[in-house]
């Protein structure tokens, strides 16, 4: 309890503090220098971040519920703020991956603070619902019959299948030929010690006590070492250790206040219904009787304004709700007089055109409109240029949060249960004073009939959801996806990048760098519904790289963290379903349609890159892996921000697909690498630990580290479970495991070469953003080269005048 109350007062303290560098009482001038606003925006980005992770620790503990809806709310805006101020390192940069050395040491934070939490509410708020899910999932697998896990079938010839068996049979019988050897191996050995054996009675007392001293001096000492030994290695956290008592008691304790968390939830329901219909027999009339007059008076205003009565909103728009989140009068006149501008404007142009008005005339209008539009800006305030901070969604969301909580319930009573009935009242008035004032509505309504009947139609035709997720289940488009946290994909920091990028020097981005970018891009956005509404619109994101480096365990963990639907719309899995451009478009309709209804929902397309081929090889031509290409660009424009779904591509060669149209769909792209020393040694620790291996001195792990550069971390998984059988394990305690047991298994692997690597950057480079940096970086060469040569030219004429001064000192 005292961990949280300190979490929650550093939290409410750092925002504060935040909230008052972001509000500046003077605004501030624009930065022209790049380091100075990245330095500021890193540094904003940090502190943001350890705010995040004190905050999602409150909301998960803390047990009062109306302070967890205010926690839950300025929450959700400071992710928002994290994902804004993201997206300005990367338009500043023009790079997905940032390092943060120097801001981290200023700051005095570890690597460790640089990890995006992922908010455990995520999950645990709809638990029952993915429940249901999964039981509705696994009763129509069960009812259809449907295999889970595709098992891939390779045919082979009647030669290559004779051998197979023949190797399979002599293995066989090379195994029984050991185990027969080794039985009698073991008898002959019992047999000799049993001769050997000397009688204890001929041995001198004074020996056998030496003896016995000796091999009890020595057990003792090394018991003893190696109890020091695992304890320095669990005080540098190299060695895992067992859970202790107490954190097995704040684990309990942990437990215990979720199940309050709950208790009192169900208690606060159940005290605002009472409170409700209390308030609501109390209050009701007056709040219905303002709610009439304020309605009343947002007609006439907008009647004087444009002439004419607007129409009521429906129930499904929200009602008189939808009147109050419009525009004012005033701003709807503004409006309508600007159209009636712009049209006369083109008349006049065409006029003009007709008439043959000089093409001078025409750009001088031209640049007239755009002052006017600029405002009218004056000269001063053109000169100075440089970077401000944009205008931000979340602040206004994180300074109303940070105010006690107040006015819920008035407002609820308000919005659910008098604004209906006093909708339909109002609704009925506007009619009549239609009716009265403007007859010639009719028409209008005889389009609103029809507009109404095409929508019941629609309606009709539709399946309902449960029919439309049976299908998708059973043709293999909605698949289950792996229980794997994000947390499991393995990988360390990058020590070296601002150190390389500050000698012009490209470097590598690390694995952690890309979990972190996942968290960002993929689980924070689907996991907050009031997130994805403001923050900056991702529909789609790529995750490209070489073979093994863990891009589909990425969108299973996509799915877990979120608790996402997972669709695979993948080539592979779309050949010889629904043929057709109708039967692809109402594919696509019903997988889109049952990731909104479902949301949040991920839509996967393995090896993206088909979809986009400059040309299809024969091979794949009866697969027809670009029936997606003209359609999914369609129906991505669909996608609104309030629908939580997430087309994620996977690509092992991006370079094979046609440039232009990929990165079009294609917005975001996450370059995933080979992993560095730093985590391929971390990787081999927990890949070792995890297959119940013992690490011993006899292991060298830094070495296994060094020679597998160029791996990545599939081929080192799949070295491990061949070496880490059964068998082996059981014989470490007599022959420890060795580094050379894991390099025969390494040897039949193809690593990724420095061919395919400069292959991934040479694409990376052609990609929107690759080729932004690169003219950003030529920019800065070119203003460095220019600002030498006045240097140069300063130079010359001081030595010039120094020649003079020292002819006239003579």
């Amino acid at each position: 309890l005292s961990d949280i109350t300190w979490r929650d007062s550093f939290a409410h303290g750092a925002l504060e503090d935040l909230l008052v560098d972001e509000h500046p009482p003077t605004a501030p001038r624009p930065l022209k220098d790049r380091l100075q606003v990245f330095q500021g925006l890193a540094t904003f980005y940090l502190k943001y971040l350890q705010i995040f992770r004190s905050l999602e620790a409150v909301y998960d503990q803390i047990v009062h519920p109306q302070k967890r809806r205010m926690v839950r709310h300025v929450l959700d805006g400071v992710m928002g703020r994290i994902l804004e101020l993201k997206n300005e390192m990367v338009e500043l940069e023009f790079s997905e991956f940032h390092y943060f050395d120097d801001v981290l040491q200023d700051l005095k934070l570890t690597p460790e603070d640089l990890e995006v939490p992922i908010p455990q509410y995520f999950v645990r708020e709809k638990m029952r619902v993915l429940r249901d899910r999964q039981k509705m999932l696994a009763h129509v697998m069960a009812k259809g019959g449907h295999i889970e896990q595709e098992v891939s079938v390779q045919t082979m010839c009647l030669e290559e299948a004779v051998r197979v068996l023949q190797v399979c049979e002599r293995a066989r019988q090379g195994r029984l030929r050991h185990r027969f050897m080794k039985e009698i191996r073991q008898a002959e050995e019992e047999g000799s010690q049993a001769k050997s054996q000397t009688p204890i009675s001929t041995l001198d007392p004074d020996q056998a006590a030496t003896c016995i001293q000796k091999v009890w001096r020595g057990y003792s000492q090394r018991k003893r070492t190696r109890r020091e030994r695992l304890e320095e290695m669990i005080f540098l956290g190299m060695v895992g250790q067992r859970p202790s008592v107490a954190q097995l008691k704040a684990q309990q304790v942990e437990t215990t206040r979720r199940l309050v968390q709950e208790e009192n939830e169900a208690e606060y329901q159940r005290a605002l219904v009472s409170i409700k219909e209390s308030v609501r027999a109390v209050d009701g009339p007056d709040l219905r009787e303002t709610l009439q007059e304020q309605i009343r008076q947002w007609f006439i205003e907008c009647r004087d304004a444009t002439g004419k009565f607007p129409d009521f909103p429906n129930a499904e728009d929200g009602g008189s709700t939808a009147i109050f989140a419009q525009k004012t009068p005033d701003q709807v006149a503004a409006e309508l007089a600007a159209k009636e501008e712009e049209k006369k404007r083109k008349d006049n142009i065409n006029k003009d055109k007709k008439g043959g008005k000089d093409r001078k005339d025409q750009k001088k209008d031209k640049k007239r409109r755009s002052k006017q539009k600029k405002g009218g800006k004056e000269e001063g305030e053109e000169e100075e240029k440089g970077w401000k901070m944009p205008p931000s969604n979340f602040l206004p969301t994180v300074v109303e949060g940070n105010k006690m909580y107040k006015g819920e319930l008035e407002s609820s009573v308000h919005v659910k249960t008098i604004s209906p009935q006093v909708d339909e009242l109002m609704r009925q008035e506007v009619k009549n004073l239609k009716l009265a004032v403007d007859r010639e509505k009719g028409k209008k309504k005889k389009k609103g009939k029809k507009g109404g009947k095409k929508v019941k139609s629609r309606s009709a035709l539709n399946s309902t959801l449960e029919s439309l997720y049976e299908e998708l289940v059973l043709e293999g488009f909605l698949i289950r996806p792996l229980n794997i946290k994000l947390s499991e994909y393995i990988g360390e920091f990058s020590y070296l990048g601002t150190t390389l990028r500050q000698a012009d020097i490209e470097p590598m981005p690390s694995l952690s760098d890309v979990r972190q970018l996942i968290a960002l891009y993929g689980i924070l956005p689907l996991g907050s519904q009031s997130v994805h509404q403001k923050a900056p619109l991702m529909k789609t994101l790529l995750l490209a790289g070489p073979g093994g480096v863990g891009k589909r365990m990425l969108v299973h963990a996509l799915c877990t963290e979120t608790g996402a639907n997972l669709f695979n719309l993948s080539p592979r899995n779309l050949a010889g379903k629904y043929p057709g451009r109708s039967c692809l478009q109402y594919l696509l309709h019903m997988v889109f349609k049952v990731a909104r209804q479902l949301q949040p929902s991920v839509i996967w397309i393995g090896d993206a890159e088909k979809t986009f081929y400059k040309k299809v090889p024969k091979l794949e031509k009866e697969m027809e892996p670009k029936r997606l290409k003209k359609d999914l660009v369609k129906v991505l424009k669909s996608v609104k921000p309030e629908d939580r779904v997430l087309v994620v591509g996977t690509s092992r060669r991006p370079f094979d697909a046609d440039l232009k149209p990929f990165c079009k769909v294609y917005r975001k792209i996450i370059l995933i690498p080979r992993p560095d020393y730093a985590s391929r040694l971390v990787l081999w620790r927990e890949l070792l630990c995890g297959g119940g291996a013992r690490l011993t001195p006899n292991l060298d792990l830094s070495s296994l580290a060094k020679v597998t550069d160029g791996y990545t971390q599939g081929h080192i998984l799949q070295a491990v479970r061949q070496v880490l059988t059964p068998r082996r394990l059981a014989q470490q305690t007599t022959r420890p495991l060795t580094a050379e047991e894991f390099i025969p298994p390494l040897a039949r692997q193809d690593p990724v070469y420095k061919e395919e690597e400069e292959a991934f950057k040479m694409w990376y480079g052609r990609t929107p953003l690759g080729k932004k940096r690169a003219r950003a970086a030529k920019a800065i060469e070119e203003e460095g080269e220019s600002g030498k040569d006045k240097d140069k030219r300063g130079t010359g004429r001081k030595t010039g005048k120094e020649e003079k001064s020292k002819k006239n000192n003579k």
